[in-house]
């Protein structure tokens, strides 16, 4: 028989010596399992492969968030930066108005006082010739044209300060050339 190793406690009595065999059978067991388990090469790539697999399935959803995330973010930055283009279009479109309201008044006040009776006079006789070409033309037109003259009309009335200055630049250069010649 071969000796028991040094770290060892001998057995004192026979049911000490099993149980210590039955502990060495149950070690001894084990150590062959995982021995068999590091021999068995398929089971060991199924093994990699769930962790790999697994380990992809995480990065990919990782991705997915992160995609997500920044897509929310850049629609998020072009609605604030179209917000602000509206903004500053609308504030430029303000400033224009107010700038041809300024140019018309200032036209008006350069223009000498023969020439605001002249076209306060040709003011109000266009508007009885407007007036009258309106009932001819409410006789006369079809109801598409009419309808589309009707929204053309309200659309002056909107912007009337920017015809009037319009009209008024325009009267301003008719003068002037009509007195250069």
């Amino acid at each position: 028989m071969t000796q028991p190793p040094h770290d060892e406690p001998t057995a004192a009595s026979p049911e000490e010596l099993r149980e210590q065999v039955e502990q060495t059978r149950a070690e001894l067991g084990e150590t062959v399992e995982a021995l068999a388990a590091k021999t068995d090469v398929k089971a060991r790539a199924q093994e990699k492969a769930t962790a790999v697999k697994e380990q992809a399935t995480a990065k990919a959803t990782a991705a997915k968030e992160q995609a997500a995330a920044k897509a929310t973010a850049a629609k998020e930055q072009a609605a604030a930066k179209a917000g602000a283009v509206r903004e500053q279009a609308a504030a430029r479109a303000g400033e224009l108005k107010a700038r041809a309201s300024g140019l018309a008044h200032q036209a008006q006040d350069q223009l000498p006082a023969p020439v605001k009776d002249k076209a306060a006079v040709a003011a109000e006789q266009a508007r009885a010739k407007a007036a009258q070409a309106g009932r001819l033309w409410h006789d006369k037109a079809p109801e598409p044209v009419q309808h589309t003259s009707a929204q053309v009309g309200r659309v002056t009335r909107e912007h009337r300060t920017l015809v009037l200055a319009v009209a008024g630049t325009a009267v301003l250069m008719w003068l002037a050339r009509r007195r250069r010649k």
